[in-house]
């Protein structure tokens, strides 16, 4: 429960991303990343674990589904997609399934980014459909597809855009997902090992392309009792984990000190000293409750400090950059 002191409230990421536009691209995983922070936006709770387990539906805490899900068939096939956009007063925030990092549909989403506004933030992961669906020797592809992507995408976007690269979380010895259709689950065995090296690969370019690149496979690989029995997913605690990560070196790239440790709550401390108690006694723990209690904190003149979860941060000294339009006159504003 320690761990929980440390993660970001709602006061502090409404704040920290007032007037930006934040896109997150990518698989199932990343879905549950956008949701976790479209809710957090809006209150203090964890996704349920049928809001971590639903996909495609026409709505989630007041966003709504631009395109794909349940608009069309839902299925776990390679052209399935998936658009959704939560819009408040001062936020933005967009999400596009992804099955493969560089592709056709890619390359529509990046005409959208050129064609209209530029996000402030892109948070990004591409690798098990990439290595798992289209060829047993994925490496080659799997290399030119991140060239491509990232090639493309700094030439579209601000040098103010703050690009982070997810590396992909461990996944488990026996797994099962959408993705794993019966013609190759004979490669779930020694799939988590591929994951090892497919990270290593797009942290090394992505570090060479100057982004940002969040090792989550290192940051969790003491965390392995919040993965879900499936193997591949994660529960609603890991989830705000992982915003908080996100967050925390968002406020660092912009000059932002948010603090490293957040006063804990008297529900907090009790709920840890409930759990201390189960674990003493030999017990299952209680499930985790969805409510967090919220802390305040003031910004403060930002003071550099090393973040220990990022290969490299590549933007240590940019200001702080807040370009935003609330009303968009094109297919994504159905506010």
């Amino acid at each position: 429960m320690a761990e929980m002191k440390n993660f970001v409230s709602h006061k502090q990421a409404s704040q920290l991303l007032h007037n930006k536009f934040v896109v997150v691209l990518g698989d199932s995983i990343q879905r549950a990343v956008y949701k976790d922070l479209v809710l957090l936006l809006q209150k203090e709770r964890y996704l349920t674990q049928k809001q971590l387990g639903s996909k495609g539906e026409m709505s989630f805490e007041q966003d709504c589904l631009i395109e794909g899900g349940c608009l069309s068939k839902l299925h776990n096939g390679t052209a399935y997609r998936e658009v959704r956009q939560f819009q408040s007063s001062h936020h933005l925030v967009r999400f596009y399934f992804l099955t493969r990092v560089y592709s056709q549909y890619m390359r529509s989403v990046l005409e959208d980014f050129r064609q209209s506004l530029k996000p402030d933030v892109v948070i990004i992961n591409s690798c098990i459909w990439d290595i798992s669906r289209y060829s047993r020797d994925w490496t080659g592809d799997y290399m030119e597809n991140l060239h491509r992507f990232f090639e493309e995408l700094k030439k579209i976007l601000p040098e103010e855009t703050l690009i982070i690269w997810n590396l992909t979380m461990p996944l488990g010895e026996k797994i099962k997902g959408g993705f794993l259709v019966p013609e190759i689950e004979h490669m779930a065995s020694h799939l988590r090992y591929d994951v090892i090296e497919a990270n290593f690969y797009s942290g090394t370019l992505a570090d060479a392309y100057k982004m940002d690149a969040v090792d989550f496979h290192f940051h969790f690989r003491f965390s392995l009792e919040r993965r879900r029995k499936d193997g591949v997913h994660w529960d609603n605690v890991a989830h705000r984990k992982i915003t908080s990560v996100l967050l925390q070196h968002a406020a660092e790239a912009w000059g932002v000190a948010l603090p490293r440790s957040l006063a804990a709550s008297e529900h907090t401390v009790k709920l840890a000293e409930v759990q201390l108690s189960a674990n003493t006694n030999k017990t299952s723990a209680p499930k985790h409750t969805d409510f967090i209690p919220g802390s305040n904190f003031n910004f403060e003149p930002y003071r550099q400090y090393p973040h220990q979860d990022v290969l490299r941060s590549q933007h240590a000294s940019r200001h702080h950059y807040a370009p935003y339009c609330p009303r968009r006159r094109d297919r994504y504003n159905y506010y």
